[in-house]
């Protein structure tokens, strides 16, 4: 299926995302998976937004390849200012996101994940965290090669993708 077909299919009320031109749906998340995207999602536009850096994201669309198209939904996402066209708000953003944030589900499997993480990475993003309310920690990666664990009360920081955001992992599940 390509990104163009994606488009025309009926809203049915369930998630989906392409994988390599595959249509693959995504459960419902439960309420513990959608609490803590909600936190992150205000904690960064809390940061982002008075700075005027950029624009923060739930669950939007990204096109990271064609022919076969791959097209997925982090959870939350960021989005560099001078990388996003207002103009373009009602299509699907071509490219990965500065940093995609993918917030683990029951259902995910680590395969799965280690693919999407791929996929972003490949794609240009600069940083991804996948965020696992289950063990409360934050695996942060700027490579598939050295992927960088973080819990409790260690900072989680925007490094130089969002350059002086700093949260304790901890307040990520309040």
């Amino acid at each position: 299926m390509t990104v163009d077909e994606y488009s025309q299919l009926p809203d049915d009320g369930i998630r989906y995302e392409l994988q390599a031109g595959v249509l693959v749906s995504e459960p419902v998340p439960v309420s513990r998976h959608a609490r803590v995207q909600m936190r992150i999602g205000y904690l960064l536009e809390a940061f982002v937004a008075p700075r005027g850096l950029g624009v923060v994201f739930g669950e939007n669309g990204y096109l990271l390849s064609t022919d076969p198209d791959t097209l997925l939904g982090p959870d939350v996402s960021f989005v560099r200012t001078e990388r996003y066209d207002p103009e373009e708000a009602d299509r699907v953003f071509r490219g990965a996101p500065d940093l995609a944030i993918e917030v683990l589900s029951l259902s995910n499997r680590p395969r799965e994940m280690h693919g999407k993480v791929a996929d972003y990475l490949a794609a240009g993003a600069e940083l991804v965290w996948v965020v696992d309310p289950k063990r409360r920690s934050v695996t942060v990666y700027r490579t598939l090669l050295s992927p960088r664990r973080v819990s409790g009360d260690e900072a989680l920081d925007g490094e130089d993708v969002l350059p002086g955001f700093s949260v304790k992992v901890s307040e990520l599940f309040t």
